[in-house]
């Protein structure tokens, strides 16, 4: 029997994401001036205010307020009619120094011998049903909330004329889900359901001030944003995946837009916003597992974030050498210890013939130096990569060069730099495995 399976994703200006995105450009700024720095922030954002804490050990001196509000305008809350905007809100710092406790169990003479900034387990997830190596689900999802936001910043379509001007009627605040129908063998059968809810301005007005007027203004609006997303949102997603991806969208298609109705408060004026609080968005979308740890606003000493990042580009070059068609992997570690304490590996049944689970995971180590520092080496985690990791997933993205404009040796000064995204993503160990595991 078929079975439905659902994930969810955000838009970069839902209020955690607005968040993550924060304390991952304010960590950029720290690295970008000292690649040494540890950092741990936290982000919270409210109606008009922003409040950022946490540890710092860091030579550097970022501008705090700065970053904030250049991040804030970037997603796009630049009007007050938001009740958040980059240049009004109210910005709050409580950043101390980190812990030396935590320092003496981190820092080494030796860095190679760089122990885990904290316990705790990781992991990393990938399967063979799309090119991506990601759930079906989460990378539709994510695809819906990207092309949103493109949407919206090209201002073309999903328009109204506003002053005289023909303007976006979209806001930043999105969310999407997708249900995905699979077989029972778990291939994708066909796209279930979708839903999308987006943040808009009250584009149309009603007639005259009853209940009545208003309640017509508003299904008008609601009919127009869902005309739009049939006609305008969805075909720009489909045109972009593989065509066997394609055959899976139907007239069987169960759409749900906007399903309370009017969304015009949205951001962090209508939902406080955290740093952290969209840990399953940021990684597989409920398949495979989390560990306890989010991501955004910690260096790569965390190992919650790197780890969490070296079982992602194991598990996805295990899967593109045929080991197994879906796997999961697990790491964890004791604060201080450079050697992870364990290795687990689960390939829920379709792991290559004369391979077992067990004896993959003991390879693992053989194959991955695991300690922090090599990972940080390897996946080159001390550039300032993050702010980008920071909406629409931390999995599954392309990995890529880009030119990234940076603080440079004071608060007043900017650089541009090239830096490389996403570098766990890479299929460089495929052959390297191939040959380990004997597979042709």
């Amino acid at each position: 029997m078929n079975y439905l399976f659902t994930s969810e994703s955000v838009s970069e200006g839902h209020p955690d994401k607005v968040s993550d995105q924060i304390s991952d450009a304010l960590l950029d700024a720290f690295l970008a001036l000292d690649p040494k720095s540890h950092v741990a922030i936290e982000t919270l954002c409210t109606t008009g205010q922003v409040v950022v804490a946490g540890e710092v050990s860091s030579r550097a001196y970022v501008d705090v307020p700065a970053v904030v509000r250049g991040v804030i305008k970037d997603i796009g809350y630049d009007r007050g009619a938001y009740r958040f905007d980059g240049d009004s809100c109210g910005i709050l710092t409580a950043i101390h120094e980190q812990s030396g406790d935590i320092d003496r169990g981190v820092s080494r003479a030796v860095d190679q011998e760089q122990g885990a900034g904290d316990q705790g387990m990781m992991f990393g997830y990938a399967t063979d049903e799309t090119d991506s190596y990601m759930p079906l689900t989460l990378e539709l999802a994510h695809m819906l909330m990207s092309e949103l936001a493109a949407i919206r910043r090209e201002g073309k379509d999903m328009t109204y004329y506003r002053k005289g001007k023909l303007t976006t009627y979209l806001r930043p605040d999105a969310k999407s889900q997708v249900t995905v129908e699979y077989t029972p063998d778990g291939k994708p059968a066909r796209i279930h359901t979708i839903v999308v809810s987006t943040q808009h301005d009250e584009f149309i007005q009603p007639l005259e001030d009853t209940e009545e007027a208003r309640n017509a203004a508003d299904a008008e609006m609601l009919a127009r944003i869902r005309k739009d997303v049939e006609e305008v949102l969805l075909p720009r997603v489909i045109a972009k995946l593989p065509e066997r991806i394609q055959k899976l969208f139907d007239d069987r298609l169960v759409l749900h837009v906007n399903p309370t109705g009017k969304f015009v408060l949205g951001g962090p004026h209508a939902d406080t916003g955290l740093t952290g609080r969209k840990i399953i968005v940021d990684t597989y979308g409920g398949r495979g597992a989390h560990g306890g740890g989010a991501f955004s606003g910690k260096d790569s000493s965390k190992v919650d974030r790197s780890a969490a990042y070296a079982c992602r580009h194991i598990a996805k070059n295990m899967v593109a050498a045929g080991v197994a068609r879906e796997m999961l992997v697990q790491v964890s570690y004791a604060i201080g210890v450079a050697k992870p304490v364990s290795v687990f590996v689960n390939t829920f049944g379709t792991a290559a013939a004369g391979l077992d689970d067990a004896a993959i995971a003991a390879r693992i180590p053989e194959l991955f130096d695991l300690r922090p520092a090599s990972i940080e080496e390897r996946l080159r985690l001390r550039e300032p990569i993050y702010r980008e990791t920071a909406a629409y997933g931390h999995m599954g993205r392309d990995c890529r060069k880009v030119v990234k404009t940076l603080p440079y040796k004071d608060a007043r000064d900017t650089e541009t730099r090239e830096v490389e995204l996403f570098t766990w993503e890479k299929l460089d160990r495929v052959e390297d495995i191939k040959a380990a595991f004997g597979l042709a």
